[in-house]
This record gives structure tokens, C-alpha cells and sequence, in this order.
């Protein structure tokens, strides 16, 4: 018992292990990740539906998309941005996600709207498409979960999907939000009322802070009657600087940088949003 929670709670290596998609295979979780999405008072997996409708608005009026833009969205979940869209007469929108229960509902909302959406299952690191698009977006800080590795590799994407004079739009957290986080160590019968599975278990959350990367990790080790497994939250956390040198290799620059996705002006906070387009 002593070995066992002694390596669940000890320090990984950062970037050691990638788990994002137990969040949207396991079939228990992926429903309450819809459940999280759908909710639209929540700002746990999307943002709220109000902030959704502000921030679809202003992209539409800060990027000038019309009946002949092409738009697509990185992980766009059941569609909330999507959908909105094209609601808006935008002439091309595709979303991407590694959720098949997101996607169903994205589907099943466009169909009953007679809204032409275009989904697409699958890793968005693997897409690939011959189509150029007007504006790429990347929305609820979901760079933030990924590997300098994966992140290399979606700035690659991008720049072989962006139009010439087309625009990237994401948010991500920053260091100022860094500053903020504890460490800490918790143990919890059901958490997250009952979030990692509909049969008891216990959860240890460990979370932990890396202060020369700027990576925080909530470390999940959780474990069953029949089962046991673990699942890593990994965040990165970016000054302007330091994403302007990940893009940089990649031929990719900011252009302007807001508070949020709605345009608000720039002040230091917990995100950050950013305008990216080609050098």
C-alpha cells in the first residue's frame, strides 16, 4: 500500500505521459464532458453560452467573414462555435474533435437547423485538408494541453492550412495565472461527484507545478474495485514572448493580442487571446 501511493503521488517528469484522450474515450467521462459543454452556465469546458454569442459576434465583425469564408475549428466539441457560425451565413465551416459523442450532438443540431456543417472525427494533429481557410480557431485554451512537441506540430498545421492573408484566433493562460497555482494533494471517495466513473473509486489528486517551464499538472491517480489507472492534466503557461518564439519557427507571428475572444482589450489576467497570421 505504501509503494502504491507513494508512486501515485510522487513527481513525473514534465510531458512525461499524454492522457487527454481517456477524456473522450472512456464513455462515462465523454458524457460528462458533453454534460460540462452543454451546460450553459458553466465555463468548465466551454464558456458560457452568452460569452459564446459575444465572441462569435466579434469574430465574425474582426475577421469579415461573409458567405464566402472558410472557417474551421480545432476541437470544436458538440459544436457550440460551429454552430453559430454558420448560423451567421458563413459559407464554409468545419469543426474538428476526438469526441464521438460531441460530435453526434454537433451533427444532430446542424441536421435539425438545415445548417451545412462540415465534422470531421479524428486526432486534429493528424488532419490534414487541401483547402485553405480564411480563419482557424482554437478556443477554451486547448493549446495550453499540449506537449512543446504537439504544439510544434499544430503550428505546422496551421501554417499549411491558412489562407494568405488569413487569421489564427486562440486563447491560452499565461504566466500570470502560473504565479497563482498551489501544489497540493488531496484524497476523495467519488470525486468530482462521481466524474471518473459511475462505480465507486477513489481519486488522489496531486497537483504539481514546474517553475522553469511554466507547466502546472493535476495528476489523477484513481482506482476501483477492479481497476486502476491515472490521468494527466497538463497546462502550459505563455507570456506574448515566449509563444511568438514557438511560432516564429514555423513562419507564423501575433498580431494583436486581446484579453479575451470577445476583443476586449489587452490587461494581464489568468488568458490571454491572440490574433496569429503568417510573417
Amino acid at each position: 500500500m505504501f509503494e502504491k501511493i507513494n508512486n501515485a503521488t510522487a513527481k513525473p517528469a514534465v510531458w512525461s505521459k499524454y492522457t487527454a484522450d481517456v477524456l473522450w474515450t472512456d464513455s462515462h467521462i465523454a458524457k460528462q464532458m458533453l454534460e460540462f459543454h452543454l451546460n450553459p452556465a458553466l465555463s468548465l469546458a466551454s464558456r458560457t453560452s452568452p460569452f459564446i454569442d459575444e465572441s462569435v459576434a466579434w469574430l465574425v465583425s474582426e475577421f469579415k467573414l461573409n458567405e464566402t469564408s472558410k472557417v474551421i475549428d480545432f476541437g470544436c466539441g458538440p459544436g457550440l462555435y460551429t454552430h453559430r457560425l454558420k448560423a451567421k451565413s458563413i459559407g464554409t465551416v468545419v469543426g474538428l474533435d476526438f469526441s464521438k459523442n460531441s460530435l453526434k450532438h454537433a451533427t444532430k443540431q446542424a441536421e435539425q437547423a438545415s445548417l451545412d456543417i462540415e465534422y470531421n472525427y479524428g486526432n486534429y494533429l493528424e488532419y490534414s485538408d487541401s483547402r485553405k481557410f480564411d480563419l482557424i480557431t482554437l478556443v477554451m485554451c486547448d493549446l495550453c494541453a499540449l506537449s512543446p512537441k504537439q504544439r510544434s506540430k499544430l503550428y505546422g498545421k496551421f501554417k499549411s492550412l491558412l489562407a494568405p492573408n488569413g487569421s489564427i484566433a486562440l486563447d491560452v493562460y499565461t504566466e500570470t495565472r502560473f504565479a497563482n497555482q498551489n501544489e497540493s494533494l488531496s484524497l476523495e471517495k467519488n470525486s468530482m461527484n462521481g466524474f471518473w466513473s459511475n462505480k465507486d473509486y477513489w481519486c488522489i489528486q496531486s497537483s504539481f507545478k514546474y517553475e522553469d517551464e511554466k507547466v502546472t499538472l493535476d495528476l489523477y491517480a484513481i482506482s476501483q474495485e477492479d481497476r486502476e489507472w491515472t490521468v494527466f492534466n497538463w497546462l502550459q503557461h505563455f507570456t506574448v514572448e515566449t509563444l511568438s518564439q514557438e511560432l516564429d519557427a514555423h513562419g507564423l507571428e501575433i498580431k494583436r493580442a486581446y484579453s479575451d475572444l470577445k476583443g476586449a482589450q489587452f490587461i494581464d489576467g489568468d488568458e490571454m487571446a491572440l490574433v496569429i497570421g503568417h510573417k
